[in-house]
């Protein structure tokens, strides 16, 4: 039932004209009894019959409100001739004066302080002038309620506005905090794959120097090594095709400042024990479990040991920054037969309320995401049922 008075309320939003020719058709068909009636709402009795002339007047001024998002103004300008006219002839305006009041509330919605300020004396000035045309002024009781009247849906209108205009901001600011979450995100994700690109550089550039010193090895020894020259040449072939998978992944990854590459090797899953010790001197306690079904600990793609080398430490950062001192963190890592398994978790004591959505959106877990990604592997980042948070990724191996 609630989805369909909203879905009701939507299409009717939808398409305004509709509930203003309705609210113009109710008023001009009540016009037309109401003014064969001696006194309406004030304005003294009236001699003058209603006659085809003034009830079409009468119809014409209530069904302009069908039009009051149009020309609201004009329209309330129109109302008050009319009213006016017909008194002055002593015949009964009838319901004009809330089709001006209807008016004069469309106004205040939408239209600014200084028009909307000249609506309710517009209206109230031909209220008054076709009571004087009429004959005279009447109670002034009543026409004290018209000004409350016109006072009070002036003010309505105009609240409307405001909330109406805070609501537009709201939605405007919360429309550029997108875009600008937006475009932190590709900074993040540009800056990381830059990142990832230097570190494959330098992986490769590191084999591509081992096999010219195992060629000049070879080349020195093959006459009188040969069985020497054929292991050096065997390893050539290895490292040449692990080059060559490096170079895949780095297909399409950007390198985007000349920033010179670093000499020292790159860590790999074998510094994760050292990393692990790092973040407990930083006052994380952290667990570590090494599974290895495989039996060859180590001996991973360096582009696959790096990605999860950097998983475990921005996870482990991760924990340490927003987990809190009293939290706990615990490292899993398993070597399958066809893919590898590194799971960081961590219990979430002395989390403030709100950081979990910061957790999730934060850049290093972006840089997370294009790695994992890099290697067709699958990640998982959120919080836990059980409390704390949770990075879980998963990377495909290739038989080698």
């Amino acid at each position: 039932m609630r989805n369909t008075i909203g879905s009701l309320r939507a299409w009717f939003r939808g398409h305004p004209l509709i509930p203003d020719l309705f609210l113009g058709g109710a008023l001009a068909a009540a016009s037309v009894p109401f003014a064969h009636v001696a006194q309406v709402f004030g304005t003294p009795a009236l001699p003058g019959e209603p006659d085809a002339m003034s009830l079409g007047l009468i119809v014409t001024g209530c069904l302009s409100v069908a039009l009051r998002r149009h020309w609201p103004f004009l329209l309330l300008c129109l109302v008050c001739l009319i009213e006016i006219t017909l008194a002055s002839t002593g015949r009964n305006p009838s319901l004009l004066w809330l089709a001006a009041l209807v008016l004069v509330y469309t106004i205040a919605v939408r239209r600014g302080l200084a028009v909307s300020l000249c609506a309710p004396a517009l209206a109230l000035a031909g209220h008054f002038l076709s009571a004087a045309a009429g004959g005279g002024l009447g109670e002034w009781s009543t026409h004290l309620l018209m000004v409350v009247f016109a006072v009070s849906l002036w003010i309505a209108g105009r609240n409307v506005r405001l909330r109406r205009a805070y609501q537009a901001e709201l939605h405007d600011r919360a429309r550029r905090m997108e875009h600008i979450r937006e475009a932190d995100t590709r900074a993040a994700r540009a800056e990381e794959r830059s990142r990832i690109a230097r570190e494959l550089h330098d992986v490769v550039a590191h084999h591509v120097s081992v096999m010219t010193v195992q060629a000049a090895a070879a080349r020195r020894v093959l006459a009188g090594n040969p069985e020497g020259a054929r292991e050096a040449l065997s390893a050539i072939e290895e490292l040449g095709r692990t080059a060559m998978s490096e170079m895949r992944s780095l297909v399409g990854v950007l390198r985007t400042d000349a920033a010179p590459a670093e000499r020292n090797p790159q860590p790999g899953m074998r510094e994760i024990p050292a990393l692990v010790d790092q973040m407990r001197e930083a006052g994380l306690r952290t667990q570590l479990w090494i599974e290895d079904e495989r039996g060859t600990t180590g001996a991973l793609p360096p582009g696959v040991d790096l990605a999860a080398y950097r998983l475990v430490q921005e996870a482990l950062t991760n924990s340490l920054r927003h987990a809190g001192p009293r939290a706990q963190a615990w490292v899993t890592v398993r070597h399958e037969s066809s893919e590898l398994a590194v799971r960081v978790t961590d219990d979430g004591l002395g989390q403030k309320s709100g950081e979990t959505s910061e957790r999730v959106t934060g850049h290093g877990l972006v840089g997370i995401r294009e790695r994992v990604a890099l290697y067709g592997g699958l990640l998982r980042i959120g919080p836990r049922p059980e409390g704390g948070f949770e990075v879980d990724a998963r990377f495909p191996l290739k038989d080698t």
